[in-house]
């Protein structure tokens, strides 16, 4: 009866954890329920939670609809929240093809285009591009990392909007980036300085 109390409380647990955050890991899951990965995996199918990668897909299907200035498969990385005007969330899950065969480190092309992406979906226009951007890496990522991405409008004015990421894998920062947009799709958006 004990383990039977044991695995309803740990299941229980485990909801708790993925409604506070939808995009841990089994393995970050494992390690904060001190079980194996085998067994949070036994208790999501158990539950119906699918894995993260689909988990995010099906909250990201909600944002997708909101996004003008792209379309939803353009923004690297899934994305998981979106206020238009304001500021939006994406994770990255680093794969295989990502990283350098020597040394498994993320290829640095793949956070900027994490950010940028994010800071483009951010405008509410037909039509947005990236007019400058100022970054910096600030340490390196690793295969099976997850990147978060947090982008957040700063200022707007003229069709212009200046956009601010920061992208973090376990809470540590590993990429800034300050962007300027620009609303090409209105009247005078697409001036020439």
């Amino acid at each position: 009866m004990k383990g039977r109390q044991g695995r309803k409380e740990r299941r229980q647990a485990l909801q708790e954890l993925l409604r506070q955050d939808p995009f841990l890991t089994d393995w970050q899951l494992a390690d904060q329920l001190g079980v194996s990965v085998a067994t949070i995996r036994l208790d999501r199918m158990a539950l119906n939670i699918p894995e993260l990668r689909e988990r995010a897909r099906i909250i990201a299907a909600g944002t997708f609809s909101e996004i003008k200035a792209l379309h939803g498969e353009e923004v690297i990385g899934d994305l998981v929240e979106l206020n238009l005007g304001r500021d939006g969330t994406s994770v990255l899950v680093v794969t295989g093809h990502m990283v350098f065969a020597r040394n498994q480190i993320l290829r640095g092309h793949y956070l900027f285009a994490q950010a940028n992406s994010l800071a483009v979906a951010l405008v509410d226009s037909e039509l947005a591009l990236t007019k400058t951007a100022q970054v910096e890496y600030k340490r390196p990522v690793k295969l099976d990392d997850r990147v978060v991405a947090k982008a957040q409008v700063t200022a707007a004015k003229d069709q212009r909007y200046q956009v601010s990421v920061e992208s973090f894998v376990r809470e540590r920062l590993v990429f800034r980036g300050e962007f300027v947009v620009v609303d090409v799709a209105h009247k005078g958006g697409a001036k020439r300085d």
